[in-house]
């Protein structure tokens, strides 16, 4: 069954659109949606079957990835990590933002989202559409880049060619027009400690 194919604009999306993406999240469904960086593939946290799949579209394994969740807001993030002031002083600042903040989960975290790892990656991207959704979801989705390797730019940037490759793997794409090409800067906030991890779109200057 084809993935069902809905425009989504920066600003000004209906209500009902909203909703309908909200009500395929619901039903354990996975989308593929623009963020603020990259288009990205994502899912209720609270859909094990959901999340699973998304493991089989990446040829990952849950044990072994760290995955990171799109919370709507700041005061949504106390409810999955555990944020020191140290940490929140850094959140305050550099959110909504093309970054990824790792921090200690907490234990309203579903556990095959942690195992061993015991951490999360929050993002709040700079994308209001998205934490729209996010919002009226009522808790985090789990968000992963598509894939980039060995593929075309436009492979995972064009919406039509996400499309093709995707459409028969996942339940709805929105489509924001051309994606961008890179992906959040990680940086590792454990211990009021900064580790960056991955340089991306969020600029590292205040952090080296």
């Amino acid at each position: 069954m084809s993935a069902e194919i809905k425009c989504i604009y920066d600003k000004n999306n209906s209500a009902e659109l909203i909703d309908s993406v909200v009500q395929v999240l619901l039903k354990g469904g996975v989308i593929i949606y623009p963020t603020d960086t990259m288009y990205a593939i994502g899912c209720s946290i609270q859909s094990q079957q959901a999340v699973n799949r998304i493991c089989e579209i990446r040829q990952i394994k849950p044990t072994k990835n760290r995955f990171s969740f799109i919370c709507a807001d700041l005061s949504a993030i106390s409810n999955f990590a555990k944020v020191s002031d140290f940490a929140f002083k850094i959140l305050k600042r550099y959110l909504p933002g093309a970054y990824t903040f790792v921090l200690p989960a907490s234990s309203k975290v579903p556990s095959v989202l942690v195992q061993s790892k015991k951490t999360v990656g929050i993002r709040i991207p700079d994308y209001t559409p998205i934490l729209e959704i996010v919002q009226q979801l009522g808790h985090p989705i789990l968000t992963s880049s598509l894939p980039t390797g060995g593929l075309d730019i436009e492979d995972y940037t064009d919406p039509s060619l996400i499309a093709e490759q995707y459409g028969n793997q996942v339940d709805l794409i929105l489509d924001g027009g051309i994606g961008g090409l890179i992906p959040s800067t990680v940086i590792d906030l454990q211990d009021d400690l900064i580790d960056i991890i991955r340089e991306g779109a969020g600029d590292c200057a205040d952090f080296n």
